[in-house]
């Protein structure tokens, strides 16, 4: 059973948001939140498998208690998806970079609202290869590199190779076909490289890859 967790100030958008879940046999919501600062405590509560925050919050806004979430290892098991009323607002690439796994669109069509819940509470990123792409020329173009203490050198060649794909934003399949190796075996590179870079998801692997100089904006 996936447990969900909803963090949103409107009370209608939580109610629609749990009549669609509580339709589906897998998922269950365990509890909903006013603002961030209630939605961190209730993650502490009830360890869910995701948790859907809004962005922008009284008390305590999303990003906010997305980096705590985030940086409590008691709540490793707990995915971020934020919440959002655009498809790309200045708020996206910051929400990642806090440790989101992904963001949705609150006019999200039901079908892929509830597919995302399920992706997300299996520890991928929702991000699709468009969605990283406009990450890439809209913010990440911004950043300045920083590549001292990146734990690149921990790496593997292959793996970097695997990591700059991503970045990029292809699939594992993608990646795949584009270094001769099966799908599975990218994959398997993709996951040591998180776990040695302590990422918590492919989201914040590719902003890593990118903040560490791994991958330049130009070369995207």
């Amino acid at each position: 059973m996936i447990r969900v967790l909803l963090v949103d100030d409107q009370p209608l958008i939580r109610s629609g948001f749990r009549a669609l879940l509580e339709l589906e046999d897998d998922i269950t919501v365990v509890a909903e939140a006013a603002n961030g600062e209630e939605g961190l405590a209730l993650a502490k509560e009830h360890l869910p498998d995701v948790a859907l925050v809004d962005i922008q919050m009284p008390v305590m806004d999303g990003i906010e208690a997305t980096r705590h979430i985030a940086a409590d290892p008691a709540l490793a098991g707990v995915h971020v998806v934020m919440l959002t009323n655009y498809g790309m607002d200045e708020y996206v690439f910051d929400a990642l970079r806090a440790g989101a796994a992904g963001f949705l669109v609150k006019d999200i069509v039901a079908e892929d609202f509830l597919h995302a819940v399920r992706v997300a509470a299996r520890g991928d990123a929702l991000l699709a290869p468009s969605i990283t792409r406009k990450l890439i020329d809209r913010y990440v173009t911004q950043l300045p590199s920083t590549r001292s203490g990146s734990g690149l050198e921990e790496l593997t060649g292959r793996e970097r190779e695997a990591v700059a794909l991503a970045a990029q934003g292809l699939s594992n399949s993608e990646i795949a076909d584009r270094m001769v190796i099966a799908p599975v075996t990218a994959k398997t590179h993709i996951n040591r490289a998180m776990t040695k870079l302590h990422a918590r998801d492919r989201a914040q692997l590719v902003v890593l890859a990118y903040e560490s100089g791994l991958v330049s904006p130009r070369n995207s």
